[in-house]
């Protein structure tokens, strides 16, 4: 069975999936490799090409060659093969892709359509890990067809928790949050998030604690979970895009330096998002510890696996070698 490296797509993660196509192609040394272009065509790519492509978080992705058209016909012509997904965001993440490769018995990696649209969706997830005694923060959708009460919503926030954050309810990496700390913050995000009523958002009250992430992977038939990292900013910094993945006024300390018994429920946190929500493979679950303890924040059902992302940090921590993690992925792919 050849196996099909499929990266890309047209979310604002897509350059993140170009590096984490990369570091694919360097563990699984024959697999054909699948670009999903801006315009959801699909091209074949040289392996040179892409190992020869520098700044992958600065710079678009261009193929060349020839297209194999949409991904629907090239997925047709994908019959018979398995698909290792390099997907971050958008419709790689969000269920559309793995439902449309369900359809089409193509194996592939990570999670099904259900758990990926699950874990997907902010609003869902919470709700699903509250139900298992997770703790959250408190939250609200911003009301975006009408702009008055869109402003109303994000003022009544912010008067209640003194500092908010918004972001879109099924978006990742960063893109599309705003940090409200004043109340000409209410006026200018409250105005972004109007502007773009096809873009669902939440408000959510700010949590003041140390940012953790942990790694949840399936190896061997047993669900374990990773060594958690810490994320610590710089003052007047916030974890955007450029933080997690170009190290601008960010530290990443891998594992974590914290007592064992708070590494502990960080990684139960983990484990229990992972479970719930149906995830398959592997995750990554976001948590902020404030003094009552680890807070859900959301759960990554295809995190980075860039060179420098959290989950390999955590697999060489936890002495597993990334070429057996993504093989074993790739014998667990259904």
């Amino acid at each position: 069975m050849s196996i099909i490296i499929l990266f890309g797509g047209t979310s604002g993660e897509r350059r993140v999936s170009v590096a984490s196509a990369q570091n694919f192609a360097g563990i699984v040394n024959k697999a054909l490799l699948w670009f999903i272009a801006p315009d959801e065509t699909v091209w074949p790519v040289e392996r040179g090409s892409l190992s020869a492509f520098l700044q992958p978080f600065e710079k678009d992705f261009a193929p060349g060659g020839k297209s194999l058209g949409s991904l629907e016909a090239a997925l047709d012509q994908a019959r018979g093969s398995k698909m290792l997904l390099a997907l971050h965001g958008g419709a790689g993440e969000d269920g559309t892709v793995q439902a449309m490769l369900e359809a089409r018995h193509i194996p592939f990696t990570g999670s099904g359509s259900a758990a990926s649209a699950r874990a997907f969706d902010k609003v869902v997830a919470k709700n699903v890990v509250r139900v298992k005694g997770i703790k959250v923060a408190d939250s609200v959708v911003l009301p975006q067809a009408a702009p008055d009460a869109c402003r109303a919503a994000l003022a009544d926030m912010f008067s209640k928790h003194g500092r908010v954050v918004v972001k879109r309810i099924a978006d990742g990496s960063s893109v599309g949050l705003y940090h409200v700390c004043t109340a000409e913050d209410v006026e200018k995000v409250a105005a972004i998030v109007a502007g773009e009523p096809n873009t669902p958002y939440l408000a959510e009250a700010f949590l003041k604690g140390r940012e953790m992430t942990c790694g949840v992977v399936e190896m061997h038939g047993a669900l374990r979970a990773l060594p958690p990292s810490e994320v610590i900013m710089a003052e007047g910094r916030t974890f955007d895009f450029e933080g997690k993945y170009m190290g601008k006024g960010t530290t990443e300390i891998t594992p974590a330096e914290a007592p064992e018994e708070l590494l502990r429920a960080v990684q139960e946190v983990a484990i229990i998002s992972h479970t719930a929500l149906g995830c398959r493979g592997y995750s990554r679950t976001d948590v902020i510890i404030t003094e009552r303890g680890p807070h859900f924040l959301e759960t990554n059902t295809l995190p980075g696996m860039t060179k420098a992302s959290f989950l390999p940090q955590q697999l060489a921590a936890a002495g597993i070698n990334i070429g057996d993690f993504v093989h074993e992925q790739l014998r667990i792919a259904g």
